[in-house]
């Protein structure tokens, strides 16, 4: 999906959701897994979650970690949830959130296998990288066309502060700026994102005079406790520009009978609220 076919999305659904398949098999309820046990329980409980968020988001975003913890099987759930979201014929933009971070053969290798289909069976948009290597952990996923690379900017969680908003004597910037300045330049706006706390929205300002035209992966609202209203209106550019990705708040609303029901509640009341501002802004 190129930046226009998102941007058409965005403005056709009037959302800039993403939906993160963070999908902790500990975290299922009970019953869930008492009337599944002889299914593939992840997936089952995926394609419930996905039924009924589907109308209200652009994004499908699995964190990788919940699949590759659990084995072969948790690939094999992995899969079959991404094939049963393009089964749905429906445009959704999809994200691998891997925060991969090597160089070379290996960083080449891993693209392959969020991005090359006939080789690994996946055919992601996007895969989140960390930049910290350089150039070299960034540029062999460049070298697919049509994919994006959303490299980690500035994150939400408190350790961030270790190294991401350090200044560089150099430049007298922070390290976020540094990377936001320099890996734009590795590709484009049409092939690069970055991830961008939602928790730090205060900053979104410095990072739109940065990357005016990029595409920002903002998590955090929902669970993390991100403002909604701020992220909209400081991150929002002039084509949008935004996707805001919630996981737990969202897949994981309520552990009753009615999940899905709950989640798809939850995920409407996000959509409500970009839709409205979005109406106002397109």
């Amino acid at each position: 999906m190129n930046k226009e076919e998102l941007r058409d999305l965005i403005l056709r659904k009037k959302s800039v959701l993403c939906v993160g398949l963070d999908t902790d098999i500990s975290k299922i309820p009970s019953f869930f897994k008492d009337k599944y046990a002889d299914e593939d329980i992840v997936f089952e409980y995926n394609k419930q979650i996905i039924d009924a968020v589907l109308p209200y988001t652009v994004a499908f975003k699995p964190n990788l970690a919940f699949y590759e913890s659990r084995g072969v099987s948790g690939w094999i759930s992995l899969q079959k949830t991404m094939q049963y979201i393009e089964s749905k014929k429906e445009e959704v933009f999809l994200i691998a959130d891997a925060k991969r971070g090597d160089i070379g053969n290996t960083s080449g290798q891993y693209a392959k296998a969020f991005f090359d289909q006939e080789q690994s069976g996946f055919n992601f948009d996007a895969v989140t990288v960390a930049p910290y290597m350089g150039i070299d952990s960034v540029s062999p996923f460049l070298a697919f066309e049509g994919k994006w690379v959303i490299i980690l900017a500035l994150t939400s969680n408190p350790g961030a502060d270790d190294f991401q908003l350090s200044t560089c004597k150099e430049t007298d910037e922070k390290l976020f700026e540094k990377v936001l300045r320099v890996s734009s330049e590795w590709g484009s706006d049409e092939n690069t994102m970055y991830v961008i706390g939602a928790t730090r929205s205060d900053m979104l300002i410095k990072v739109r005079e940065i990357v005016p035209e990029h595409f920002l992966l903002i998590p955090g609202v929902g669970a993390q406790g991100g403002n909604l209203k701020e992220v909209l209106h400081l991150g929002w550019n002039n084509f949008g520009g935004i996707l805001i990705n919630a996981s737990r708040s969202i897949i994981f609303a309520k552990g009753e009978e009615d999940f899905a029901e709950a989640a798809a509640a939850e995920a409407k009341k996000l959509q409500n609220a970009m839709s409205s501002f979005i109406s106002a802004h397109k």
